[in-house]
């Protein structure tokens, strides 16, 4: 007997703690006859196919997902032609909700495990194992063929056993991981509010388990737990312990409710080392009603707040959701959420779009509130009483340019410094996504150094008085990034002499001196030259205020066609004018932007 169970995830860099967990419960009686295999997404179907037929499964379970259903749907139809023997289980939030309609659309399968699976999975193998007329009408949590079998009761979530014994098999990949199951909150449109009942597990086995991320060097942790800081002691508790042990490599991943985050929280958080720890904070809309509409109790003022004292801290990475596609929620009033969020200045700002999922609360509203949404995975909105396709189709565009030029991290300085030109960040981006469209960028995507060339045009179509000073944020930009060596043609000719002189001195200097450069001593001058950057600057492009200042007297005098001259208290009133040379030191790098370190000369 071979039971495979099978995950298929959406990146390789994914893994599926769900086959591991249910492998992990059932190891010591029956883990001789059970096998794991992980696949992707983006692995041809065929792939796949061949690989569980080389296996020679006696039965085989699917771990089902919004992401991976319709690869899943496509093995179906095949496997059973290849392994006609071979029995076919399915589990996971995808199938949990609609197992009745699985089991009619597809006559190949057994069964389908009905939500949390540990206990379920290993009384269904023990069936194999100790039954000849393979009965599973006593295992309870099941959807057979001849009806559902009793609900399966949740289990005592301390009484799972650890998921991991070695990390080999997770290298260059995600590792996750979960101290809490259920969610005490009932948000309309996520599964996690079906499960009414809040499991935390025993911190000395939180404790025991974390360590032993911690002494394997894991590069990054994931807490799956829905709203992880919902018990505040709780999250005290491991937040303490990975205070106290941090191995200076391991990061943690955890999706909490900033709005409940106690001041005792902040001042533990701020304790902790820069890229130890990063935030997943669903602020999903700021408009009141709709709030109400979807059971989302929130104070977005004391979310504000949280996030901008930690931001201020600069050593956590947070990341901000928003949800297009809720009630009540128009395309004027979800730009006023995103300018809110985007006020916050989250490290990413992340517009995604409300998925329709069976089992939600929701589902069974969309009469009510005139919800649209696509028939196959991931279900996701069309459209509603209050935002139309074209508003959809429109927030898509708009999506992307949030990627490419927020998320992506490679704009900061040139983005703040633009938006001024708009009358909210928005606006910003709306026209942003107009300039592609008109451009054909959506189709023709530019390669990622071009987008500082489109970007440069489009600043210079809304703000051409500052044209020059946008050709040096961007070259800020680019080499906060990486040493690039083959420059855009709006970068300055670092070749005239001026510059060349300059670097020849500095670094003839640094290499008897080590004045700038100390943790490079082991460098001669052509080696620091090739592993640092120096670069011009005319403008102080990493000072937004001050060249804020600087670009609101030339467009004064512009305006006034002459050049402005007014006493401002400043005796130097050309200093943002005179030249600055500017060192990028990539043997450091911030933890959470992993921008190069930067002097001034």
């Amino acid at each position: 007997m071979k039971f495979l169970l099978v995950g298929i995830n959406s990146k390789y860099i994914h893994s599926n703690p769900a086959i591991y967990s249910l492998y992990a419960y059932s190891e010591k009686m029956y883990g001789d006859i059970i096998d794991l295999a992980e696949y992707t997404i983006n692995q041809k179907t065929e792939e796949i196919l061949a690989d569980i037929y080389e296996k020679k499964p006696d039965a085989i379970g699917f771990s089902c997902y919004i992401w991976n259903w319709n690869v899943i749907r496509e093995l179906l139809s095949d496997l059973t032609k290849v392994l006609p023997g071979t029995d076919i289980w399915l589990g996971g939030p995808q199938v949990s909700y609609i197992a009745k309609e699985v089991l009619d659309d597809f006559s190949n399968v057994k069964g389908v495990i009905i939500g949390e699976g540990e206990i379920t999975f290993s009384e269904v193998v023990g069936v194999y194992m100790n039954q000849d007329n393979k009965d599973f009408t006593g295992v309870f949590g099941l959807c057979l063929r001849s009806g559902f079998t009793p609900p399966r009761e949740t289990a005592d979530f301390s009484t799972l056993p650890f998921m991991y014994h070695s990390t080999e098999p997770f290298n260059n990949r995600i590792i996750y991981y979960e101290s809490s199951r259920g969610c005490p909150y009932r948000c309309s449109y996520c599964l996690s509010s079906i499960d009414k009942t809040l499991r935390i597990r025993d911190m000395e086995l939180v404790k025991k388990e974390l360590k032993f991320f911690l002494d394997n060097n894991v590069p990054q942790v994931k807490f799956v737990d829905r709203t992880f800081n919902c018990v505040h002691e709780h999250a005290m508790a491991v937040w303490q312990f990975l205070y106290e042990n941090d191995n200076g490599i391991t990061n943690f991943h955890f999706e909490i409710s900033a709005d409940i985050i106690k001041d005792e929280e902040i001042e533990l958080l701020k304790k902790l080392r820069p890229g130890q720890v990063q935030l997943e904070i669903g602020v999903q809309t700021a408009n009141e009603k709709t709030l109400d509409a979807i059971n989302r109790k929130m104070n977005l003022e004391r979310l504000r707040y949280v996030v901008s004292e930690i931001k201020n801290n600069h050593n956590i990475h947070q990341h901000l959701d928003l949800i297009a596609g809720l009630p009540y929620e128009d395309y004027e009033s979800f730009g006023k959420s995103f300018d809110r969020v985007y006020e916050m200045r989250p490290d990413q700002l992340q517009l995604g779009f409300l998925k329709v999922l069976s089992g939600t609360l929701i589902s069974s509203q969309i009469e009510e509130f005139g919800i649209a949404y696509t028939k196959q995975p991931p279900y996701e909105v069309l459209y509603t009483k209050w935002l139309s396709y074209d508003d959809v189709i429109r927030l898509k565009k708009i999506e992307e340019m949030v990627e490419l030029y927020y998320n992506s991290n490679q704009f900061m300085n040139t983005l703040e410094f633009l938006v001024r030109a708009f009358s909210s960040p928005f606006a910003m981006f709306e026209a942003l996504s107009d300039f592609f469209e008109i451009n054909g960028y959506f189709v023709n995507s530019p390669s990622r150094v071009y987008r500082y060339e489109v970007l440069l045009n489009f600043a210079s179509e809304y703000d051409f008085l500052n044209r020059e000073i946008y050709k040096e944020l961007l070259t800020f930009d680019l080499y906060l990034r990486e040493n690039m060596k083959s420059r855009p043609g709006f970068c300055t000719d670092i070749n005239a002499d001026i510059h060349k002189d300059f670097r020849h001195n500095f670094y003839r200097n640094e290499e008897k001196e080590r004045k700038y450069l100390p943790n490079l001593e082991q460098y001669n001058r052509r080696q620091l030259s090739g592993i640092t950057h120096l670069e011009p600057f005319n403008y102080p492009v990493w000072d937004i205020e001050r060249l804020t200042s600087y670009s609101n007297k030339v467009v004064k005098a512009e305006n006034a066609d002459v050049l402005a001259d007014e006493d401002d208290g400043n005796d130097n009133k050309n200093e943002n004018l005179s030249l600055h040379y500017v060192l990028f030191d990539y043997s450091i790098r911030n933890p959470l932007s992993h921008e190069a370190f930067t002097i001034k000369l």
